[in-house]
């Protein structure tokens, strides 16, 4: 893992809290808990190499493989 990329999304998420925190302040509670709610998602997606995950493609055809193997034999 890249723990420089990770303290750097870290330090801007600290950075827009401080900067918003005038404007979320007033804001009702249920906006207060999606904005950290949005950053914290964020700051979780960082931690994980999205580009070289498998995607979901990957997913069904290691689920599905063995049924088209299956099926070919019949």
């Amino acid at each position: 893992m890249k723990w420089g990329i990770f303290l750097c999304v870290l330090l801007i998420i600290v950075l827009i809290v401080i900067f918003e925190w005038k404007k979320i302040k007033n804001c009702p509670k249920k906006d207060k808990i999606t904005f950290f709610t949005l950053l914290t998602v964020v700051g979780a997606l960082s931690l994980f190499d999205l580009p070289n995950l498998p995607g979901p493609v990957t997913l069904l055809e290691y689920i599905f493989k063995p049924f088209g193997d299956f099926m070919e034999n019949l």
